[in-house]
């Protein structure tokens, strides 16, 4: 999968122990990593409802076998 990238082999020991470190277990890193973007914050009105859709979306990608990987993006 196109994760194994950064994840798997002797290379990557480095990458595998920060995501440790994050949190994910050596299950969760057997799985395929989906990237969510999430452009939530607090001072733009628009954006308010973000964190809650973020956190369906991680739902529904745990559902579906995956291990979801919130990054952020900026607001304009």
């Amino acid at each position: 999968m196109r994760s194994d990238v950064v994840k798997k082999g002797v290379t990557r020991t480095a990458h595998r122990t920060l995501f440790h470190a994050m949190g994910y277990s050596d299950e969760d890193l057997q799985k395929p990593l989906i990237g969510i973007c999430n452009a939530f914050n607090e001072i733009i009105p628009g954006h308010i409802h973000l964190r809650d859709i973020a956190e369906a979306v991680k739902l529904g990608v745990a559902a579906a076998g995956g291990t979801p990987s919130e990054f952020p993006s900026i607001g304009v």
